[in-house]
């Protein structure tokens, strides 16, 4: 993303940390497209017929953010990361209130690379992830960020090195590393 677009975007931030009214109204039409983009882009897995529309996720987003309180924004990074941590929260919450199953009958082939990973069961998929990632995470914390940040946040190499503080070769090996383990995981082996 642009230096000054990313510039714009915390600024708006710290003015809305303040209190600043009008940067919330701002900020929201500037992020508006990229969480539609994040969202459309989950919402192409969900089965037919799904209640839970992309405009209704990110809606659901920005309700949970303006409930945060004493969140330090800092830049543009860390609001699409504690995004990205809401929506993959939202799906999973979504995808156990349908009554999916923790554990599907059906083994996915898994390609983080190619996000959405296309599912038969989607909501089996979205829950085998979360669970597998909750695991993987207890193992490799960093790593296990990379992936939320760059599967379910949308980001590059580089914005997830800049919200890690970290280089990007780093981000890239954790991911290499993290995609490996995942696959295995939800290949039950």
């Amino acid at each position: 993303m642009q230096t000054s677009l990313s510039v714009e975007v915390t600024g708006l931030l710290k003015a809305w940390s303040s209190g600043d009214q009008i940067a919330l109204a701002r900020l929201t039409s500037v992020v508006n497209g990229e969480l539609h983009r994040i969202a459309r882009r989950y919402m192409r897995n969900e089965r037919a017929g799904n209640t839970l529309q992309a405009t209704a996720l990110v809606n659901e987003v920005y309700l949970r953010l303006v409930d945060l309180n004493n969140v330090d924004w800092q830049h543009r990074a860390q609001f699409f990361s504690i995004s990205a941590q809401i929506m993959r929260n939202i799906l999973v919450d979504a995808a156990r209130a349908r009554g999916a199953n923790k554990r599907g009958g059906k083994i996915v082939k898994v390609a983080l690379d190619a996000a959405p990973v296309i599912s038969p069961e989607p909501d089996d998929f979205i829950l085998s992830l979360d669970e597998a990632l909750t695991a993987f995470a207890k193992l490799a914390p960093r790593q296990a960020r990379v992936v939320e940040l760059r599967y379910f946040g949308g980001m590059n190499e580089e914005e997830t090195a800049e919200v890690m503080k970290t280089s990007e070769r780093t981000v890239r090996r954790d991911w290499q590393f993290a995609k490996a383990w995942l696959r295995q995981a939800l290949s039950g082996g």
